[in-house]
């Protein structure tokens, strides 16, 4: 089975809520924005019944370079993680 193109999401959003594609695209875009400086001002962004962008420290850590098998120093670093709720988890399984 194909995924979801944006266009084909745009479409589908647009007809299901009657709004404009245009209108759609703008919310998803404005959507994704606030997400971003949320979690980069606060550490976290929920959306209720679809899961959260969490901002997470991590470690510095030892590694293996795959190639040589050299051992390699990891620095650490902040990352950004998407945490599924339990109801977008229900639904789909």
């Amino acid at each position: 089975m194909a995924k979801m193109t944006k266009s084909q999401l745009l479409a589908t959003l647009a007809e299901n809520t009657g709004l404009s594609k245009k209108d759609t695209a703008a919310v998803l875009d404005k959507l994704a924005a606030m997400a971003y400086s949320e979690v980069k001002k606060a550490g976290e962004f929920a959306l209720p019944g679809f899961g959260k962008m969490v901002k997470i420290q991590r470690k510095a850590r030892t590694g293996r370079n795959p190639a040589t098998g050299a051992t390699i120093q990891i620095p650490a670093k902040t990352v950004v993680k998407f945490r599924v709720s339990k109801a977008a988890k229900e639904a789909v399984l």
